[in-house]
């Protein structure tokens, strides 16, 4: 799908975007919650992983096979939490993902957009693992690719050496995303007050 492809869904004038870098002038970098930006980021040494399309049962034999790191998996297939030798299982809860985010060695997720800025704005270690046929997700790991951060691409077969190796190794990045969101919308207001 390309650019011209949206036109007909987003027809306007005045256009703003979000993403990992300012890709074009109406571009900005992510917008990071507040509560995000009020955490102190702090290293335990555990991984964190949301990956909601993936069953819990299904990350615990992939992670049982790491043993000397802890995971903490926060599932949407869960309804209780539950420990299966280094890999801890919670249901999907913000205040605890985010407690576990903010002290963890990195972040294990899917291609979305919001955790993976969030990860990179507390500069964690980052992995994702895109959904397949979802567009924005292919082209959100795609992005973090040309960034020299790793990505578990569909094609994917077996996951454990790259598990592994994003493990074992150190993962270097600098990311800067200001608050720019009062000056995103009061810019906004403006252009708009002109029409």
């Amino acid at each position: 799908m390309g650019k011209t492809d949206f036109k007909p869904l987003c027809p306007t004038k005045y256009h703003i975007g979000f993403h990992f870098d300012r890709y074009d002038t109406f571009i900005h970098t992510p917008v990071i919650r507040a509560e995000i930006r009020n955490l102190e980021s702090i290293n335990l040494g555990h991984y964190t992983v949301y990956l909601p399309a993936i069953d819990d049962k299904r990350l615990v034999k992939l992670f049982t096979q790491i043993p000397n790191v802890k995971w903490e998996v926060f599932s949407k297939h869960s309804k209780v939490a539950y420990q299966e030798g280094n890999v801890f299982v919670e249901p999907v809860n913000n205040e605890k993902f985010n407690k576990s985010l903010a002290s963890c060695e990195g972040l294990f997720t899917g291609g979305g957009f919001e955790g993976p800025a969030e990860a990179l704005y507390l500069k964690k270690k980052l992995l994702v693992a895109p959904m397949r046929f979802q567009f924005e997700q292919q082209c959100n790991a795609y992005a973090l690719k040309q960034f020299g951060l790793p990505v578990i691409w569909g094609s994917s077969r077996n996951w454990l050496p790259i598990v592994k190796d994003w493990v074992e190794n150190p993962q270097k990045h600098e990311f800067n995303f200001p608050d720019e969101t009062a000056q995103i919308i009061d810019d906004m207001v403006k252009k708009y007050a002109r029409i």
